[in-house]
């Protein structure tokens, strides 16, 4: 097992410092029309720029392209899809919904959030920062051929505001109001004191037509194909099994600068599995295209079939330099069981990550211990004088550690059964008083201490095994309960849960975003990713100072409070990560050299191309 998926949300989550960018072009000065926006003003690009860098601006268009989710947001799963409604909680959303329509602007994978002209060709600022206002594209218009307007633009962020996932909700927070001032300009209102990153947020969302849900409702889970705007239509489909987006040939937006050289594919196809180790078969097999290897123990051993020695197979490491983010198992402090934090932090001494990477995940990856892992905004040492500014109206509230070196996970002997790790284990369920009787441990209810690992697929379970093992050494009886995609999902958007393993997905600035991970809002708010119910006043008011700051040095100081408090509270047991992406696929493909420095994912497909001479090859050899 691998990490589980990234999120290709905008503003996700925490990622490292910007890199220096060109300072030709800025984000609009204040009360002026600009092409584009950043969190803190730099862009890249100057307003007459022909393509984005990373981009092929010359690659053909037409070939097939399939793969398997490595991604997944909102009600989206990995396994498997029953609606094309990717924005509400009902449902399971078909994967690549979101190559359908198309949104306000859009990211620029180089840099850390610039976003450029999509719908909107320019967009004018306030002097209060309160208001922006987005000049839309004449041409803009749906897959009918009706008028893209700003009319529709209002009716969506509206739409997803009152109805949309509890993920989008949380983030449109401090979005006021949206105004049709004409067909041609929207402009939209956010709270005082909003968040820094909502109005990217904001441009980032899906423009819905308002006059086809006139007659549809919105907030129900639907295979009525809705209708879109963007590169792609659905077109072949079987329930649970695949999905095909077909490219719109005459697409409005295809010559666009910050379109170029992307969507190149005739046809993406999206395969279902609900086991990886079919859905590996199903690669060797040529059933899909393009793999992205989340499974340490395939990509070592498993990788020696026919194709891929006649070279018919490609296999590539990229690089990875986004944010790793934080994947581990999450405790659910909303039961009594899981209060206390030494309880907690005795179930950490319990996991060997030194032996399962070695015996598991053949020595591939290295140990998180922060969920703003592989980034500057790791808390590191002693805490600076900046960040004791932050952190000091919370002493005697939040644990002492956190104004000395904060925690890290402890470090084993490799052995899968560190003795000394467990007695640690031991005595801090003792300090928390939960006595042993006949070799259970006892919560103080009387009842035994129990833990349900909850999962929904089987390739994860090795990594259990001595995990559950050394719980039982201190009297803690533990057990996975594995169940299918739908049930799982229900599950965890309910909270119903002991212990389940997650991955929160970081890009390269924080923002309101922070709120689903950390926040007390999203602890109470179903369906949130606030999965281990973090409900502290002192992350509350440092997601706050993370959101209002100003300047790229000031957000790096609040992250790192943040991830001293909340390190501290030992909500999880950090498992793994790495800063490579593992990649096969069968050779009919091109692609840039590298991935964008800040775009989630190797860039396939939006910006691979198919082959001819690879295709013609491939087809003379059968």
């Amino acid at each position: 097992m691998a990490l589980l998926s990234r999120r290709h949300l905008i503003g996700l989550g925490i990622g490292a410092l910007s890199a220096p960018l060109l300072r030709g072009a800025r984000a609009g000065d204040i009360g002026t029309d600009a092409h584009g926006m950043s969190v803190f003003g730099d862009l890249k690009y100057p307003t007459d720029f022909h393509h984005f860098e990373y981009v092929n601006p010359n690659a053909p268009k037409g070939g097939f392209f399939s793969l398997i989710p490595s991604a997944r947001g909102n009600n989206q799963s990995f396994y498997t899809f029953n609606s094309f409604n990717a924005y509400i909680l009902k449902g399971e959303g078909a994967q690549g919904m979101d190559m359908t329509f198309v949104t306000l602007m859009t990211r620029a994978g180089d840099e850390p959030d610039a976003m450029y002209g999509l719908a909107a060709k320019s967009v004018w600022v306030s002097p209060d920062k309160l208001t922006y206002r987005f000049t839309m594209r004449p041409e803009a218009r749906f897959h009918d051929g009706s008028k893209l307007t700003a009319h529709d633009v209002v009716f969506s962020l509206n739409t997803l505001k009152e109805k949309g996932h509890p993920l989008i909700q949380v983030q449109l927070r401090d979005f006021v109001k949206a105004e049709a001032l004409d067909d041609a300009t929207v402009a939209v209102s956010f709270a005082p004191k909003r968040a820094r990153d909502v109005p990217l947020f904001v441009a980032g969302l899906p423009i819905f037509s308002k006059a086809y849900y006139a007659t549809q409702p919105f907030d129900e889970s639907t295979l009525d194909v809705p209708l879109g705007s963007g590169p792609y239509k659905v077109g072949k489909y079987e329930v649970n099994r695949y999905v095909e987006y077909d490219r719109v040939k005459d697409w409005w937006a295809a010559d666009l600068q910050v379109n170029r050289g992307s969507y190149n594919f005739d046809t993406v196809r999206y395969e279902f599995y609900r086991d990886r180790d079919v859905a590996f078969e199903g690669f060797t097999a040529k059933s899909y295209l393009y793999r992205e290897e989340f499974t340490a123990r395939i990509w070592a051993t498993r990788y020696d079939f026919p194709a891929i020695k006649d070279g018919r197979v490609k296999r590539e490491t990229l690089p990875d330099e986004t944010p790793s983010g934080g994947q581990g198992w999450f405790f659910n402090t909303r039961r009594d069981k899981f209060k206390d934090p030494r309880v907690r932090e005795a179930v950490n001494y319990a996991f060997d990550f030194e032996w399962t990477n070695k015996t598991v995940m053949y020595g591939a990856y290295a140990r998180t211990a922060s969920p703003f892992q592989n980034s500057d905004m790791v808390a590191t040492g002693l805490p600076s004088p900046e960040e004791l500014r932050l952190l000091e109206p919370f002493r005697g509230q939040v644990p002492d550690e956190v104004f000395g070196e904060p925690f890290v996970p402890p470090v084993s002997d490799g052995s899968g059964q560190d003795r000394t790790l467990l007695r640690k284990g031991q005595q801090l369920l003792q300090e928390a008083k939960l006595p042993i009787k006949d070799g259970k441990r006892l919560l103080p209810n009387g009842e035994v201490f129990t833990i349900e690992f909850l999962l929904d697929e089987p390739t994860f379970q090795p990594h259990h095994a001595t995990f559950i093992k050394n719980l039982g050494q201190l009297g803690i009886e533990a057990g996975i309960r594995l169940i299918d995609a739908v049930q799982y999902r229900a599950r965890v958007e309910a909270f119903d849960f002991d212990i389940t393993t997650e991955r929160l997905s970081m890009s390269a600035t924080p923002g309101d975003s922070l709120r689903p991970y950390f926040t007390s809002q999203a602890a109470a708010t179903k369906g949130s990713h606030n999965l281990a119910g973090v409900a502290n006043p002192a992350i509350d008011a440092l997601v706050d100072k993370a959101i209002a700051a100003e300047t790229r040095a000031d957000l790096t100081c609040a992250c790192r409070a943040l991830d001293r408090v909340f390190r501290a509270g030992r909500y999880w047991v950090p498992q793994w990560y790495r800063s490579t992406h593992p990649i096969a696929y069968w050779d009919l493909f091109a692609h840039p050299a590298k991935p964008p420095k800040y775009a989630q994912g190797t860039g396939a497909p939006e910006i691979w191309w198919a082959d001819p001479a690879k295709a013609a090859n491939a087809e003379r050899a059968k």
